[in-house]
């Protein structure tokens, strides 16, 4: 079917680079770039697998390193030791 399509400044440049990158016509850019609007975004491949955050109830309060608990006991000591 012929028809007259009047396109912005933009998305005529647009589709003429996509075009050009794709080494296609102009007319096959426009129908390709219009069949994706209705149907979706092209496939891009195998989807990975959705990321997940598994939540535990940690015993130390915020802030508080696990991996510095002989750091935080020194400083603990230390500030006692200072106040005796």
């Amino acid at each position: 079917m012929r028809t007259t399509l009047t396109l912005d400044d933009d998305l005529a440049k647009r589709l003429k680079d996509y075009a050009r990158r794709q080494g296609v016509s102009f007319k096959e850019a426009v129908n390709t770039i219009i069949r994706r609007g209705f149907v979706g975004p092209e496939p891009r491949g195998r989807r990975k697998k959705r990321f997940r955050v598994e939540v535990f109830d940690a015993p130390f309060r915020p802030g508080i390193d696990p991996l510095r608990l002989n750091q935080l006991a020194d400083d603990l000591e230390a500030e006692a030791s200072t106040r005796s």
